[in-house]
């Protein structure tokens, strides 16, 4: 709820009209001077201005005006208003940048290639009511002020504020592809743990029992080339 009335010279101008209320009182209510109602009351000033019933439009009740009419202390209270103004529609379009900082923007941008490449062109265009024209001429160094161009932070520039910035950057990080830092070894590939291995060789039993007889007699004639070689000596 605002602190002032809807139209609060035309309220002025009706309380100045139908009620006992000090100057002050309802300069106080309508946040208007003192002297300004003053003149609405000589007539000097809000000629032509009807004046806009406060009681109808549930900002002040005839309970609160009577009370500041018996006290002039006293201090209306601004009650909720019956009128329900309908939410401005947000404008969609590029930012409007004043005249006197629009020669800034090129500098701005700059500094926005330079120190913050993950961000799109939309949302430079966002932060700083640019074209796409523009801000590839400045990437590309063909702009016509080029030579002369000096990064400069948005934000120092009053284009932006620091929340706005934030927020893209951090968008825009959020849709940057992580790049991987590991360059270890890595798992092999499906095709490599799925292939079928060949079947290792596996002796028969003929085969085992073949050589478990061939490793006797070998060891047989070791012990017995060994019991000669001490009769010898």
């Amino acid at each position: 709820m605002s602190n002032a009335p809807l139209m609060p010279k035309a309220t002025a101008v009706w309380l100045v009209d139908n009620t006992a209320l000090t100057f002050d009182q309802v300069a106080d209510f309508t946040k208007m001077h003192p002297l300004e109602v003053r003149a609405i009351a000589d007539g000097d000033a809000a000629q032509g201005i009807k004046g806009m019933d406060p009681i109808s439009t549930g900002q002040l009740s005839r309970d609160e005006i009577e009370k500041g009419e018996k006290d002039p202390n006293y201090r209306l209270k601004l009650g909720e208003s019956k009128v329900t103004l309908p939410p401005q529609a947000k404008k969609k379009g590029p930012r409007y940048t004043p005249v006197s900082r629009r020669h800034e923007r090129p500098s701005a941008i700059l500094w926005l290639v330079r120190n913050h490449p993950e961000l799109k062109d939309a949302q430079i265009m966002r932060l700083v009511g640019t074209t796409k024209t523009t801000i590839a001429s400045v990437r590309d160094r063909t702009h016509w002020n080029a030579s002369t161009l000096t990064p400069m932070d948005p934000v120092t520039l009053g284009l932006c504020s620091q929340i706005e910035l934030d927020f893209e950057v951090q968008r825009a990080a959020k849709e940057k592809p992580m790049e991987s830092a590991y360059g270890g070894a890595t798992l092999l590939p499906a095709s490599e743990t799925t292939a079928r291995k060949e079947p290792e060789f596996e002796p028969s039993e003929k085969q085992r029992d073949d050589l478990n007889v061939d490793a006797v007699f070998a060891k047989l004639k070791g012990i017995g080339g060994s019991k000669k070689q001490d009769d010898e000596e």
